[in-house]
């Protein structure tokens, strides 16, 4: 896996509205693209913290929660082993697979991104120093464009070496690791929910079942959350960076061909530890044998 170092940080500097693109000779070997297509823009993110209160007002009232992502996948799987099996009497016999089994990690592709999601970079990005074997999370997919942080690009810095007085609360994540999240200059986490419960409307925004992000705003919340023993620090994971497209620009770059979409699992994720073989190739080794190009 591929490391990163950070020049300086985000979570302490103004921000820029655009960031520059990419240099055009990093893409002199591929397919000619306009020169646009790897720019990136400051995308507003919702906002994400109202207070600090961790309790519920609603606690007591009975709630529904359905992992719609699950079933999906359930189905898929059911609908992948139907075509695997040959029925002896295709006209009489139906294959049906309604619960079929998916294991705690699973990955599989879908057409359109959307919140929650994969992309997974293909070979069409590979010299492109920055996206070159990424995985993005899609954290958005407002009006405006779509965010994502690049999961699997580690830098060699930690929160206390970056010496940042907005996210080291009273040196909580002081020893946490910072990620490379992407080329636009802004600074953002993930976390876990609490074991056996929700995080309140308001203080995160839900990125997909049991999974949740924050902007350096909401980061004193996320200390207070640590302190009452709510979630433990090892669910957190910080960004230095994130990634913008416009409206139309993922779109077309997906048609192109430089992405992959799937859906996965909030275990794939893995906030508490980084995949020694890479999160990329573990990716591809749950998407089974087929390449993602």
């Amino acid at each position: 896996m591929e490391a990163c170092f950070l020049t300086s940080n985000s979570f302490t500097r103004t921000v820029e509205l655009v960031v520059p693109s990419i240099h055009a000779r990093s893409l002199t070997h591929h397919t000619k693209r306009k020169p646009n297509q790897f720019q990136c823009r400051k995308a507003p993110f919702p906002s994400s913290i109202k207070c600090c209160h961790l309790g519920s007002e609603d606690a007591d009232k009975p709630s529904i929660s359905v992992d719609w992502r699950s079933f999906r996948a359930r189905l898929v799987a059911g609908e992948q082993a139907s075509k695997r099996e040959e029925p002896e009497e295709p006209s009489s016999r139906v294959v049906d697979h309604p619960d079929s089994a998916i294991g705690d990690k699973w990955v599989h592709t879908i057409h359109e991104p959307e919140k929650g999601c994969l992309l997974i970079a293909t070979e069409k990005l590979d010299g492109v120093h920055i996206f070159e074997r990424t995985v993005i999370l899609v954290l958005s997919t407002g009006p405006v464009g779509p965010t994502g942080v690049i999961l699997n690009r580690p830098s060699l810095m930690s929160i206390k070496e970056t010496r940042s007085t907005v996210l080291d609360v009273a040196g909580t994540f002081s020893d946490r690791p910072l990620f490379f999240g992407g080329p636009i200059e802004d600074g953002l986490f993930l976390v876990n929910g609490p074991k056996g419960g929700e995080v309140d409307d308001g203080l995160f925004e839900e990125v997909m079942m049991g999974l949740y992000y924050g902007t350096k705003e909401s980061v004193g919340c996320a200390a207070e959350m640590v302190r009452r023993d709510v979630v433990g620090v090892e669910d957190f994971r910080f960004f230095d960076g994130y990634c913008g497209w416009e409206k139309d620009q993922l779109r077309d770059e997906i048609r192109a061909g430089y992405w992959t979409v799937a859906a996965c699992s909030p275990s794939v994720i893995g906030l508490t530890s980084v995949p020694s073989m890479g999160l990329w190739e573990e990716i591809l080794g749950l998407m089974g044998p087929k390449k993602v190009w």
